[in-house]
């Protein structure tokens, strides 16, 4: 039986179900850069040059080795912008039997699929992407089994079924997770190893020159562009972090620093998400660093919970919950998204250096995205699909399956407490904590109210006074509904005169 077997740009990855059984002598492997994936939201630059880039590198490593390809670059003539289109053209070009694809990550290239087998009139096999820890059957399952659909009970799941931290039933050095020991402030002229970056070679660079010729009016710089694109790099990238950063990522992983774009984090989330490498790989080269006393327990349990815990679990909750998921707005949050969000121009600093950072690399960490742009579009409501075309558009690693269930459950309630059990709000004073960036501000995170008061203060308080009614049953907010119901009228009406005075002139250019 002659097959095309069609790879997607975030499934470059040689054991992808699609190849797994691939007949040398027949089978043709097909990939095309549409226009409609590279503009369905307006991806940073960086994000494009990524994908497509390791796209043509992975079909040239599939040619050496005697695999017949069809390869549709992004300019070529007649390149129709579209999966069905450019599936046409190739089904008139090869006589095959029929399409086998691995099922896709988003639900939108999920829905077009299903039309695949009667508007192209030939058979399509569709595979399960079993590169994930827990398939969705299996999430499934277990989310009937429980009480409550929370990542802690999910995580201690995925650990007894992998064994990875393990003595027998029971945790290794006796607790599930050390967040405790991870919250430590990064301290002033503390040395970081330099990050793992690569010079773009020719293929990148034609890539690059495409990019810079059609996508040039979007997000994001390419001067710095450094991400790996095949998959010997990738793992280059991975020794690399396992070696140097990994032993002091896990007290180090909340704190934020200005200028420091990377600090002790791995950077490897762009290469899991496109397929240069694999979980299981990424989190045994951590498991054996452990076991050789390379990295403390501290630091390789909490990379672990990403991957294993957080990242397996948005995505069973997302192919759970879709497509009505995406349509929530728990706290019926519609403000715009503020234009400096694309721009920088912004007086809080702690907003511009992410905002910049993003800019430069397409990348911030997780309480950078969290803390600061989330926390900032959750305080002062703005609409959930405005924030999440925000991220899904400018970060290297975003894809909708990761990306809306850790914007839209996770930085801002939208679900009203499906991903996670309380809105992630919280003022200038956990910023401060956390990060240099308070540090020379126009605002000052120790003043309440005026002028020179940080904005996350006052919107912090006003955010509890406008979701009162939705929030306050909740037993995780008790606390500072406690501390509100203390306030005296006056003080809540200052607050509420100072935020709303505040969020009125949000579209200025400056804050």
């Amino acid at each position: 039986m002659k097959t095309l077997r069609l790879v997607l740009g975030d499934q470059l990855c040689r054991t992808i179900s699609a190849l797994r059984d691939i007949d040398h002598t027949r089978d043709i492997v097909f990939m095309a850069e549409v226009h409609n994936e590279t503009t369905y939201v307006r991806h940073h630059k960086q994000k494009l040059v990524l994908v497509l880039s390791a796209m043509r590198h992975f079909a040239e490593s599939l040619r050496a080795e005697g695999i017949r390809m069809d390869y549709v670059q992004f300019d070529d003539n007649d390149n129709s912008g579209s999966f069905t289109g450019e599936l046409g053209r190739a089904l008139s070009r090869h006589h095959v039997d029929r399409i086998v694809v691995t099922q896709p990550g988003e639900w939108r290239v999920w829905k077009m699929m299903q039309t695949w087998g009667g508007v192209l009139d030939t058979p399509v096999e569709f595979r399960e992407d079993d590169r994930f820890l827990c398939s969705q059957t299996e999430f499934a399952d277990w989310a009937k089994r429980s009480k409550s659909l929370r990542m802690e009970y999910f995580y201690r799941h995925m650990r007894r079924k992998t064994g990875w931290l393990m003595i027998g039933d029971k945790p290794q050095g006796g607790s599930w997770n050390y967040d405790a020991e991870n919250r430590k402030k990064l301290p002033r002229n503390f040395p970081i190893p330099p990050g793992r970056r690569f010079v773009p070679d020719v293929t990148t660079g034609d890539v690059m020159t495409l990019v810079r010729q059609r996508f040039a009016d979007h997000f994001g710089e390419l001067e710095s562009f450094g991400w790996a694109v095949t998959r010997e790099d990738a793992l280059e990238a991975l020794h690399h972090f396992v070696t140097n950063l990994l032993p002091q990522f896990g007290d180090y992983q909340d704190a934020m620093q200005a200028g420091k774009d990377f600090l002790f984090h791995a950077v490897l989330s762009p290469y899991i998400n496109i397929g240069l490498l694999i979980p299981r790989e990424v989190c045994e080269a951590a498991l054996v660093a452990y076991q050789q006393g390379s990295a403390p327990l501290s630091a390789v349990e909490g990379f672990v919970r990403q991957i294993m815990g957080w990242r397996e679990f948005v995505r069973g909750v997302y192919w759970m919950k879709m497509p009505d998921y995406a349509q929530t707005n728990f706290l019926n949050a519609k403000r715009p998204l503020p234009d400096f969000y694309w721009t920088g121009e912004t007086d809080m600093k702690c907003l511009r250096e992410v905002i910049e950072a993003t800019r430069r690399h397409a990348y911030a960490h997780h309480i950078q995205r969290l803390m600061i742009t989330g926390n900032f579009a959750l305080l002062t409501g703005v609409a959930p699909a405005q924030v999440e075309e925000w991220y899904l558009s400018v970060y290297a690693d975003a894809f909708e399956w990761v990306e809306l269930p850790n914007t839209h459950g996770m930085a801002l309630h939208a679900d009203g407490g499906v991903l996670g059990s309380k809105p992630y709000a919280a003022s200038g004073a956990y910023i401060d904590r956390m990060s240099d960036y308070c540090a020379g501000c126009t605002y000052d995170p120790k003043i309440k109210f005026g002028i020179k008061a940080c904005p996350f203060n006052y919107l912090y308080w006003y955010f509890l006074i406008v979701n009162e009614a939705r929030l306050k049953p909740n037993p995780r907010m008790a606390l500072p509904y406690r501390l509100l119901a203390r306030m005296a009228a006056e003080q809540r009406q200052q607050i509420t005169k100072q935020a709303e005075q505040f969020l009125d002139r949000l579209e200025s250019r400056y804050l």
